[in-house]
C-alpha cells in the first residue's frame, strides 16, 4: 500500500512539475531521475510560478548545466527559502539520485502554487514505461542480465 501512494505522489508531483513546465519547450521533464540534470527543469519550474525573478532566456541559454543547477537552487534559497539540498555537480550526472531529487522537488511544490489538472495527471499516465524508467530498475535490469550470463556460462562449463 506504500508504493502504490508513493508511486501516486510521484505521479501527481510529475504531472504538477510538466504542467508547470508545459510552455518551456526546451524543457519535456518524464521522470525524477535524467530529466532534471541540465538544470533546466528547476528553473523552468521556478520561472512559470514566479517569471518575476529571473530572466529565462539569459539562463536557458548562457549557462552550463551546473550554473543553470546554481541559480536555480539560489533563487529557491532567495525567494522561496528553500535550502539547498542538493549539489549541482551531484545533479549534473547522468543518473541523478532519484530520492533526492523527488525530495527537491517535493519542496518546491510545498512552496509554489499547486493546482494539478485531471488532464495533466492523465497525460503522466500516458508515458510511455520506458521513459520513466529509474537508475535503480537500469541497474537492476542489468544486474539480472549479468547473473543469466554467468549462470549460463556456469552450465555450458
Amino acid at each position: 500500500m506504500a508504493g502504490l501512494q508513493q508511486t501516486n505522489s510521484e505521479m501527481i508531483l510529475l504531472s504538477w512539475v510538466r504542467q508547470s513546465t508545459r510552455n518551456y519547450p526546451q524543457v519535456n521533464v518524464t521522470n525524477f531521475t535524467t530529466s532534471w540534470s541540465d538544470g533546466l527543469a528547476f528553473n523552468a519550474l521556478l520561472h512559470s510560478h514566479r517569471p518575476d525573478l529571473f530572466d529565462w532566456n539569459a539562463v536557458a541559454s548562457q549557462q552550463s548545466p551546473v550554473q543553470r543547477l546554481d541559480h536555480a537552487f539560489t533563487i529557491a534559497r532567495q525567494h522561496l527559502g528553500i535550502e539547498k539540498l542538493l549539489d549541482p555537480e551531484d545533479v549534473a550526472t547522468a543518473y541523478p539520485d532519484k530520492k533526492s531529487i523527488l525530495m527537491y522537488v517535493t519542496s518546491l511544490f510545498q512552496a509554489l502554487p499547486q493546482q494539478v489538472t485531471m488532464e495533466a495527471i492523465r497525460e503522466v499516465e500516458m508515458l510511455p514505461r520506458h521513459t520513466r524508467i529509474t537508475r535503480e530498475e537500469h541497474v537492476e535490469v542489468h544486474e539480472q542480465h549479468f547473473s543469466q550470463e554467468v549462470s549460463f556460462t556456469f552450465l555450458l562449463s
